[in-house]
């Protein structure tokens, strides 16, 4: 009888431990069998890859998962080999990224639009564009920073998604949004505030923000 009894008190105190545990913080525990990035909300910048067709038109379509790839000028965004998009830039080898503001969001919204019956994707005319400098590319008008990328690697086996890395090789931002000594950062980012996409389906503007705490002497 006793014997049960301890048995009865530890299973009780170890179903308190894990309440307790699973409670603590109010943090909850993922599923990682599945993706997590559907769970939360992250953000990201909203970029329009730009890349040459087989037929020597250009395509646009919107990426978020876009980021720098190291201090100096390369950056990489994912993608998946379904894509034209990495199609494209495997058989090409260069790519164009446009960087688009709060007021382009529905341009970004085109650019997703699927493809008709004949491969061609008729909404990207309606983005007005100009062409690269030093490669055989487009960007869209009215973003506030492009890169000019040659294709460095793709890594792929990322399940299944490739990291596609570039090298910028020509760099280009609007004059309202070029940092300067003589102008306050916060002013910038206040009168040419920043898109930003918040995974999934939603976004944001960015008109206000604050000088990062980071600690005396810490260097790269």
């Amino acid at each position: 009888m006793r014997s049960g009894h301890i048995k009865w008190e530890i299973a009780i105190s170890i179903n308190q431990k894990h309440v307790e545990e699973s409670i603590q913080d109010h943090v909850v525990t993922l599923d990682p069998s599945e993706p997590v990035w559907e769970r939360v909300f992250m953000v990201a910048p909203l970029v329009l890859v730009g890349s040459r067709e087989e037929d020597g038109s250009f395509d646009l379509a919107p990426k978020h998962m876009v980021l720098p790839l190291s201090w100096q000028n390369h950056v990489g965004f994912v993608c998946t080999p379904r894509h034209q998009t990495y199609q494209n830039i495997k058989r090409e080898g260069t790519f164009t990224l446009s960087y688009l503001r709060p007021s382009q969001v529905l341009e970004a919204s085109l650019a997703a639009a699927p493809r008709c019956e004949n491969d061609q994707k008729l909404a990207v005319n309606v983005i007005e564009q100009f062409p690269a400098t030093k490669i055989d590319g487009t960007f869209a008008r009215d973003g506030y920073l492009y890169f000019e990328c040659e294709l460095d690697r793709i890594v792929d086996d990322l399940g299944v998604n490739s990291l596609i890395v570039g090298k910028i090789v020509a760099a280009h931002v609007h004059e309202d949004s070029l940092r300067a000594n003589d102008r306050d950062d916060q002013d910038l980012i206040h009168s040419a505030p920043l898109l930003a996409y918040l995974h999934p389906g939603r976004f944001a503007t960015i008109g206000e923000t604050r000088s990062f705490p980071f600690p005396a002497g810490m260097k790269k």
